[in-house]
């Protein structure tokens, strides 16, 4: 995943040039070191506390029934998670409406390309970050990938709707629950002495959730333009924006986060550059992952444009670290961007073609979500314990797919 670093002097030079060396200015080697070595407090001390006094189960019963910003919480819920719960129920006091608005209508406008960019390329990029990959492979659930991309995609799908920060929204109950789900990582990782401390710092540091950030906001839009996309660069900020209320919301230190696609990309280039490599747990997650999708689409015909499409978003060199195969394909996976030219050609000069695209746009996201999901709300626990081992089972059946839970009756309303 090569960065395409924007040009940021041009005609003007000196102004531009200086605005580009003050930002880079702000994320070294140092700047970095240091994020690496620190958590969330807040939530760290709410999972700690649960852990200690043996609540963490009963703490995941009630929040299956906990799935709607405004409801009263629970009653019985540890002390601990109920002021946690009380004190993130808000969004930031900082929060501009009208650029979350735009981010929504970006978000409406590019539902399936956004869908692509994070399927395709932003995952398989968390997976080239042997640190990340790790952290990943020692949590059962990554033992069926659909299950994170089902609460990737149900979480963004929460995210850009009109009332995502109002009383009614399922979005605030489940980026709580996220971030404390984070902390049970750290937790259970920095317990388990499995981890390197000193050479990987905190589990699911700082760095790694910034970097989460970026991976969920910027690359998606790197993979975008890669394939085409037409978009505006208000409409790309406001996309950008949306993920970083994102990255507060989950605890996100946001004195050290990017404050715009410039900063974010500055950071992005430092990160990865600096993260980036192979692993044999990445090896396995991607496998797993491509798998998943072959088996969303019926049939073998289309297999091979999966790893393509990822090759051709992710680059060679990433793709070599992940070991996806070569193929004809590669070379299809090329022509999707003239393919999508005609149809965004299409979408600029007709209302109506514009109408259709976003309503088919609309559809294909909708249908993705669902055959993830398989029509359930997804539900987010604290794991309780983590895997025996890191390994991965690297050949899993191809009907050992994780089925969703049933939904609760509130979670059906």
């Amino acid at each position: 995943m090569t960065a395409e670093t924007k040009g940021i002097t041009g005609a003007t030079g000196t102004t531009e040039a200086a605005e580009a060396a003050e930002t880079t200015a702000r994320y070294t080697e140092a700047t970095l070191d240091e994020l690496r070595n620190q958590g969330d407090p807040l939530a760290d001390e709410t999972v700690a506390a649960m852990f200690e006094r043996g609540e963490v189960s009963d703490f995941n019963t009630l929040m299956r029934f906990f799935t709607t910003a405004g409801h009263r919480l629970p009653e019985g819920l540890p002390q601990s998670a109920a002021s946690y719960l009380e004190a993130t129920g808000m969004p930031p006091a900082w929060v501009d409406w009208d650029i979350m608005e735009r981010a929504r209508l970006f978000f409406m406008d590019n539902a399936a390309h956004i869908n692509t960019g994070l399927s395709f390329a932003a995952m398989p990029a968390t997976y080239a970050v042997p640190r990340v990959a790790e952290l990943l492979a020692s949590t059962h659930s990554m033992d069926y990938p659909s299950r994170r991309m089902a609460n990737t995609g149900q979480f963004v799908t929460y995210l850009m709707q009109t009332n995502a920060f109002e009383e009614g929204s399922k979005f605030i109950p489940a980026a709580q629950k996220v971030r404390l789900l984070h902390a049970a990582v750290r937790h259970h990782l920095t317990r388990s002495g499995r981890w390197d401390s000193e050479r990987d710092g905190v589990p699911l540091c700082q760095e790694d959730m910034i970097g989460g950030q970026i991976c969920f906001s910027i690359l998606v839009l790197d993979a975008m333009h890669r394939l085409g996309v037409h978009m505006s660069e208000e409409g790309a900020e406001a996309y950008y924006y949306a993920w970083r209320v994102v990255g507060s919301i989950l605890g996100c230190d946001m004195a050290a986060a990017p404050d715009n696609l410039t900063e974010a990309r500055a950071y992005a280039d430092l990160y990865l550059l600096r993260n980036l490599g192979p692993s044999e747990e990445g090896v396995r997650l991607n496998n797993q992952l491509m798998r998943m999708y072959e088996d969303v689409v019926p049939g073998t015909l289309f297999d091979p444009i999966v790893p393509a499409t990822i090759r051709y978003l992710v680059g060679d060199t990433i793709a070599g670290w992940l070991q996806i195969p070569r193929s004809p394909w590669d070379t299809a996976a090329k022509a999707v961007p003239l393919v999508l030219g005609v149809l965004e050609t299409i979408e600029d000069s007709s209302p109506l073609g514009e109408w259709a695209l976003d309503k088919a746009g609309s559809l294909v996201s909708g249908f993705e979500l669902a055959s993830l999901t398989r029509g359930r709300v997804m539900q987010y626990a604290i794991p309780e314990e983590l895997k025996s081992d890191y390994g991965l089972r690297s050949q899993q059946a191809r009907n050992q797919r994780w089925v969703p839970p049933a939904p609760t009756s509130v979670g059906a309303n």
